[in-house]
């Protein structure tokens, strides 16, 4: 009992962090991207860049972002919580349903209280106010890491991978469709994030004594390559801004192609960077929060 205890400690202390770590993430990212000029300026020439070959994309991007509605995700929200409860898991189809519902709520609320300083930065846009965090990215992403609770052990992977690819390819679609900016997708991330790991905690403290944790459960391999992936992007995306940033600071009109395909590929990176990064350690910990043998 004791060692069950002092595992489920330690858990709870990852989790903490966790939370906490993508907490001052977010305020690092909304204090940047909207109450300086130099991130205003980057998100603005990213979001710019998005016209390079935007005749080739806007229909597959149209039909990823149209697919996400209020229906949609209340119909994503009954098939998690069906999926959970046929394993019969009430705490986790709980759970699970407070992670979308919180995650899409705080975003919701997050938006309409933020405010955008007008820099003179992006004047075209400066009518439609704040736009952070993103909501297509936040309905992707919570269903994504939702999937991850509820789904099980033999099928978890390849739910990882594909919720993730899929929220982190909606993140770029409103880049791609004029719809937000980089560091919208980015925010909204994270604040899935943070639901996750409260959601991770909740199923820690309901869990019975008697719960055993299957060592084999883990995913050892699967976290790692999104984590290596999630990072590498990042610093990609941190180059290729770094370079933008060096360059003289002038309106994205007067820019030319290149410095704008910089910006915005730049700037996708780092979206799906942030994806995987938020979806690996919730894979790694599943199988502590969710144990195959309730007791």
């Amino acid at each position: 009992m004791r060692v069950r205890a002092t595992a489920r400690g330690w858990t709870a202390v990852w989790l903490v962090l966790l939370a906490l770590a993508q907490t001052a993430a977010f305020v690092v990212v909304w204090r940047a991207a909207l109450h300086t000029e130099l991130g205003q300026w980057v998100d603005t020439v990213a979001l710019t860049g998005n016209r390079i070959g935007q005749d080739r994309i806007a229909e597959p991007v149209d039909r990823i972002l149209n697919t996400m509605s209020v229906v949609s995700l209340l119909a994503a929200t009954a098939v998690i919580g069906f999926i959970a409860l046929i394993r019969r898991r009430v705490a986790l189809a709980v759970t699970a349903t407070l992670l979308i519902a919180g995650a899409n709520v705080t975003t919701q609320l997050l938006k309409h209280f933020l405010a955008r300083p007008n820099y003179g930065i992006d004047p075209e846009r400066v009518a439609a106010g704040n736009s952070l965090p993103s909501g297509h990215a936040t309905v992707a992403a919570s269903v994504a890491l939702a999937l991850i609770l509820v789904l099980p052990t033999t099928v978890r992977v390849l739910g990882a991978f594909l919720g993730a690819a899929y929220a982190a390819i909606a993140g770029v679609a409103t880049l791609s469709a004029g719809w937000h900016r980089p560091s919208d997708a980015v925010v909204a991330f994270l604040v899935v994030g943070v639901w996750a790991a409260l959601g991770g905690l909740l199923l820690l403290f309901t869990q019975r004594e008697q719960a055993q944790v299957e060592p084999g459960d883990a995913h050892r391999i699967a976290p790692v390559v999104l984590g290596l992936f999630g990072a590498l992007a990042v610093v990609a995306s941190g180059l290729a801004l770094s370079w933008l940033v060096d360059l003289p600071h002038r309106t994205p009109d007067e820019m030319g192609q290149r410095t704008l395909l910089v910006g915005y590929a730049g700037s996708a990176a780092g979206i799906a960077g942030t994806m995987a990064l938020v979806a690996a350690p919730v894979l790694a910990l599943v199988h502590r929060v969710v144990p195959r043998i309730k007791g």
